[in-house]
């Protein structure tokens, strides 16, 4: 797993239980599902800059107005990286 980009202050608990939860969704997840689950920007971030995760910007019509939102998914990488830590 690439670690070089993996912030020393997150435990691994916490990337593996954020990679479950992206492997569990085949869209991915939107930021704000993340966040409210308990996961720091900052961990996602760290996600994505290791390679494990994407996020991408989507526009979502909510019936009345136009929203922005970031939709993250797990990458091949991410895949094999919560195979490694499962096994921990």
């Amino acid at each position: 797993m690439p670690t070089s980009n993996l912030n020393p202050k997150h435990a691994p608990a916490a990337y593996r239980r954020a990679l479950t939860l992206l492997a569990g969704c085949a869209d991915g997840a939107t930021e704000a599902i993340l966040l409210a689950h308990g996961f720091a920007v900052d961990l996602l971030a760290d996600l994505v800059r290791a390679g494990l995760a994407t996020a991408h910007d989507e526009r979502v019509f909510d019936g009345t107005r136009m929203l922005r939102v970031t939709r993250v998914k797990i990458t091949t990488t991410g895949k094999r990286a919560l195979d490694v830590l499962k096994r921990k």
